[in-house]
């Protein structure tokens, strides 16, 4: 559990009652800037009466802004759209289920993390696919290129490459690094660590960047044609029933 209390206190004036909240974005994903802002993303749960009824309620939340002078960057699903998301090929939501940056926490949280391990298919690889393609396209956009979108090209194809080996879900791109073990990678996340968010690499080798790039994307595409993954998510009775249960749970708290 991370207890800084400016997080905190922007959980505890969350309109609804909340599952959990976890740190993704940079921080997570081991390459933060000075002025990286903070992502918080979580589950939230609307009351009966604003599901059922003709009016309903905010399926997100979103909301941003600097706060106790850190930059926060807050977004939150009802539980209902949540759990859809985890049954579809959505890397982000495992992420940030499964992340180990844990602001705030429930006894469900526990649930759903052990059932968010039985939505991981093999078709999770074309989140990882269209997510490095992005980031790939926005490093080639400016010249000289900035550092971030090239770490988030390395730090998904490594993740994805990762999970269809091993149905794991690792975003820390040091931590991938260990395993790795690709020479460029920390001198990459010691330029964004010890630089500004928009920071760039003056002296990139663009043409390496990209053999590297097509070479892990490559293997990807190899790993997901190989990986023992299942072909469809498996948890989809677990999380009707989880769903179920807390909805009434919330109900039954604010009679």
């Amino acid at each position: 559990m991370i207890n800084e209390p400016r997080l905190l206190r922007q959980i505890e004036q969350h309109p609804y009652p909340l599952l959990f909240v976890t740190i993704s974005g940079a921080h997570l994903y081991g390459f933060p800037s000075p002025d990286s802002d903070y992502d918080l993303r979580g589950v939230h749960l609307l009351p009966l009466e604003e599901v059922v009824g003709l009016r309903t309620g905010q399926e997100t939340v979103e909301k941003s802004g600097i706060h106790d002078g850190l930059e926060i960057d807050l977004v939150t699903h009802d539980a209902h759209k949540f759990f859809g998301l985890l049954l579809k090929k959505n890397g982000y939501v495992l992420e940030q289920v499964l992340s180990p940056l844990v602001i705030h926490t429930t006894p469900e949280h526990a649930e759903l993390k052990e059932i968010a391990r039985n939505c991981i298919t093999r078709h999770h690889a074309h989140h990882y696919l269209g997510f490095a393609e992005t980031q790939w396209k926005l490093f080639q956009k400016e010249d000289p290129p900035h550092v971030k979108p090239l770490l988030y090209v390395y730090r998904v194809l490594l993740t994805g490459i990762r999970l269809m080996r091993t149905g794991e879900v690792e975003a820390n791109l040091g931590r991938l690094h260990e395993s790795f073990k690709l020479p460029y990678i920390p001198e990459l996340i010691a330029q964004k660590v010890g630089g500004t968010e928009k920071g760039r690499l003056e002296r990139a080798d663009l043409g390496f960047h990209q053999r590297e790039y097509e070479r892990l994307r490559a293997e990807l595409e190899q790993m997901y044609q190989e990986s023992r993954l299942p072909e469809a998510p498996s948890g989809a009775a677990a999380l009707h029933d989880l769903l179920l249960h807390v909805r009434l749970e919330a109900q039954e708290r604010m009679a």
